[in-house]
């Protein structure tokens, strides 16, 4: 078998592993604007003080004045679900697909998150399969108007199949794939990392790459992506008075 046949082989077992691994049934269809899917890293590279500035983070964010504003700015309510993940086998769901139409509604959602356990911490970096299970939530969550799907990370994927092979594979299509990328260098700079998510991850129009400088800048970062992600179109477009795609 040629090097291409053994990657689709790969790809084919990934896929009916996360099939499985993801499972039960579609959550009913609701009336919503944005199905809204955070994926966690919490491979070998993530050291337990950095997974606690992560995890207290998004946390944090989800319950800020600007994120809470942003999850209310419309009459039409948000979706939420967040799952960690690290190696091709080892992904967790921390919070399942979470209709957000009320504070009380995002507060449990911060209050689940907060009191969740890492599950995972030697594992490597299988963005392929993170990728692939997080198609499969999105496949099964609510019918909202829009999907999108952030790829949190400090590495660049080293086991498995690529991003672009999970992009073939599995239903992306109508969705929109962020990065938040946790750069160890000054914030502006222009690393590797930086250049593999904005090349190889972000998928869809409007994609975009939020970077934090280093676990302490997390919380920032994730605001200030929340609140980009949330706030309706029309409205981030006339507060911003830029391109909508902001690249």
């Amino acid at each position: 078998m040629g090097q291409h046949g053994e990657h689709r082989a790969l790809v084919k077992t990934g896929a009916l592993f996360i099939a499985l691994a993801v499972g039960g049934a579609a959550v009913d269809a609701a009336e919503c604007r944005l199905a809204l899917l955070l994926a966690m890293d919490v491979s070998s590279s993530v050291d337990a003080a950095e997974d606690a500035l992560q995890r207290n983070g998004i946390v944090a964010a989800l319950i800020s004045p600007e994120v809470e504003a942003a999850f209310f700015a419309s009459d039409l309510p948000v979706a939420l679900a967040v799952y960690e993940w690290s190696g091709r086998y080892n992904q967790e769901v921390l919070l399942d697909w979470t209709v957000i139409d009320s504070r009380a509604k995002l507060v449990g959602a911060a209050e689940a998150l907060a009191a969740s356990k890492r599950s995972h911490n030697d594992f490597p970096t299988a963005m392929g399969y993170a990728l692939g299970y997080g198609a499969g939530m999105l496949e099964r969550g609510p019918a909202c108007l829009a999907k999108t799907l952030d790829l949190a990370g400090d590495g660049q994927n080293n086991e498995g199949f690529s991003p672009a092979q999970a992009y073939a594979e599995f239903p992306f299509d109508g969705v929109t794939v962020n990065g938040l990328v946790v750069n160890g260098a000054d914030y502006e700079a222009e690393t590797g990392l930086i250049a593999f998510y904005k090349g190889q991850v972000i998928r869809g129009p409007g994609a975009f790459v939020e970077i934090a400088n280093g676990f302490e800048d997390y919380e920032r970062a994730m605001r200030r992506k929340l609140e980009r992600e949330l706030t309706p179109p029309v409205m981030g477009l006339l507060r911003a008075g830029t391109d909508p795609k902001g690249l």
